[in-house]
């Protein structure tokens, strides 16, 4: 694997409220091979022909075999720890997930980075919450792939 090309910002848990308003990235690129696609429909069940019938999806409005939506969201993790790294906190999870769209397809074979803003940050019991909205830009697209606001938590 080679090295990220991205330098993190690195913040401490408690100097998260003043990355509020703050844009992180871009990360680096990443293919989303047909490979990817078909291990994640293997994975999750779903087998719909637009990603892993290279015939159908040919003469489907995309004209090629199309990334789950779901894949996107599922590769955020390494985007992130290129965008940015939360020290001093004993936990960090996803709490979820406030809204998310798929404006545009990810054609098999794509690439795609991430950058984020930090929409919020509240105070917790023994942390805080971030509100990220994170957006996936297709190389050479017009439109992003996937818009996200990831909810985050990280405890002492």
């Amino acid at each position: 694997m080679s090295t990220p090309l991205t330098t993190p910002v690195i913040v401490s848990l408690d100097d998260l409220p003043g990355l509020q308003g703050r844009t992180l990235g871009p990360s680096d690129w990443r293919t989303i091979s047909q490979e990817d696609i078909d291990v994640f429909a293997d994975l999750t069940g779903d087998h719909n022909p637009i990603h892993v019938d290279e015939a159908f999806a040919a003469s489907s409005v995309y004209g090629t075999r199309i990334a789950h939506g779901l894949l996107s969201l599922s590769i955020v993790v390494p985007h992130l720890a290129q965008l940015w790294k939360v020290t001093g906190a004993g936990v960090g999870i996803n709490y979820g997930l406030n809204k998310v769209r798929f404006p545009a397809p990810t054609p098999a074979g794509a690439r795609v980075r991430a950058g984020a803003e930090v929409l919020e940050v509240t105070e917790l019991d023994g942390g805080w919450q971030v509100v990220l909205k994170v957006t996936y830009e297709l190389e050479g697209g017009e439109k992003p792939v996937c818009v996200a606001e990831f909810v985050l938590r990280y405890y002492r």
